[in-house]
């Protein structure tokens, strides 16, 4: 017997502000489904501050209790949760009860939002807010500005509803742009882009040296360095020995936006199912997971497997992100870089959280750009931010580089 389309997911609201919201889901398992729902969950600016989940490899149950915003859409994000539940038709092949497309989706059409408007401070964060709150996702931008105080902004955008191929989303966003730039509008236009326009946008996909050197050389030597912030020590322990089929994975560090995320997508890319596991934030920022998991349907039992899972857990954990302000010449540079999924999904919020961070330093934004790169053996996004002239470098660099950290990192 299956189980109807309200009941896939559940939210009971907290009565008393500051309490946690409980989001319930029920619905057939599959590998990596625990990453999908807590990449939404942070989509929507949501902290997770418990978790239980469970599953026999076919059905699974997880419970998560959030805090976040008051201005939650709980509707939208309780649609967006059930939309990424596998199909009730691939558990139990019914045909009367909820059942999503299960076709594999094709890319997403990529969209031009172009603006020009009078520039002014805080104006990219306003319209990278709009942009989130609208479900539109930036996949690549550019933003210059002009010696007469003009700003051109090039947003390449895809949008989670499907729809900015319609007049009316495309005049919606245009309004909700419109409204937020008020008076500084000078003109704002969307139109769908081929993939050769989107493929000419892109930057190539491998990164200077000299750039991968100053954001990565951290991860191969110990000792402070431009963009080595990273999180406090953590502890990973595995144990074969208290399930007889499953491995024990221990993990004791410091909280911080879209932990579990981390922790799940790391899973994800290395095709490991979780069977049982459990969440808990501690105080002083402190949290507790412990995950039964396996691979291939079997413990974990070999030795070098175990050792690239724990220290790639670490890598990812201790710096989900990384971040590095640097001298070009007698330019400031942000650069800001993080993994892509497997999949091919990014990190969300990061773009919104850069832009929040820098109106909070009042320091201004000069040119953007974000894009995909090959580092190493995986892809990442990059943001290259250059900050306006008058930021003073030598004095700045630290305030602009621990500001923007603790925004990413949910410390602010």
């Amino acid at each position: 017997m299956g189980i109807l389309y309200d009941d896939v997911v559940i939210l009971k609201q907290s009565e008393k502000e500051g309490d946690p919201t409980v989001i319930t889901i029920n619905c057939p398992d599959k590998t990596g489904l625990g990453c999908d729902l807590c990449r939404i969950i942070l989509f929507f600016g949501l902290n997770i501050v418990r978790g239980d989940m469970s599953t026999d490899g076919k059905w699974c149950y997880v419970v998560f209790w959030v805090v976040g915003k008051s201005t939650t859409r709980w509707g939208l994000l309780k649609k967006r949760l059930v939309e990424a539940c596998p199909s009730y038709s691939s558990a139990f092949r019914i045909s009367f009860y909820y059942q999503p497309e299960s076709r594999q989706p094709g890319p997403p059409d990529v969209f031009l939002l172009k603006f020009c408007c009078h520039d002014r401070p805080g104006l990219l964060h306003d319209v990278t807010e709009v942009l989130c709150e609208l479900e539109l996702t930036i996949k690549k931008v550019k933003i210059s500005t002009m010696p007469d105080g003009r700003v051109m902004d090039l947003f390449f955008i895809t949008d989670s509803r499907e729809l900015l191929h319609t007049n009316k989303r495309q005049e919606d966003t245009c309004y909700h742009i419109k409204d937020v730039l008020g008076d500084a509008t000078i003109s704002c236009d969307i139109e769908m882009v081929g993939p050769e326009v989107t493929a000419c946008s892109q930057a190539s996909n491998f990164l200077s040296s000299v750039i991968t050197e100053e954001v990565f050389s951290s991860d191969k030597c110990d000792g402070h360095h431009s963009g080595s912030i990273t999180s406090k020590s953590i502890s990973i322990l595995m144990d074969n020995c208290l399930s007889p089929s499953h491995t024990l994975v221990q993990i004791v560090c410091q909280d911080h936006k879209g932990l579990l995320y981390d922790i799940m997508r790391t899973l994800k890319d290395y095709n490991i199912q979780v069977s049982y596991g459990r969440f808990t934030l501690k105080e002083g920022r402190n949290c507790e997971v412990d995950l039964f998991v396996q691979a291939d349907g079997k413990k974990i039992l070999d030795p070098n497997k175990q050792t690239a899972l724990r220290e790639r857990l670490e890598v990812e954990l201790l710096r989900p992100l990384r971040v590095a302000v640097v001298s070009r010449g007698p330019d400031t540079e942000l650069l800001v870089t993080n993994p892509v999924e497997l999949s091919g999904k990014g990190r969300p919020l990061v773009f919104h959280d850069i832009t929040l961070a820098l109106k909070m330093l009042d320091t201004c934004i000069f040119s953007a750009e974000i894009g995909r790169h090959m580092i190493g053996d995986r892809q990442w996004e990059v943001y290259r931010v250059l900050l306006g002239e008058g930021n003073n470098f030598s004095v700045r660099r630290n305030k602009i580089e621990e500001g923007v950290w603790n925004m990413l990192m949910g410390w602010e």
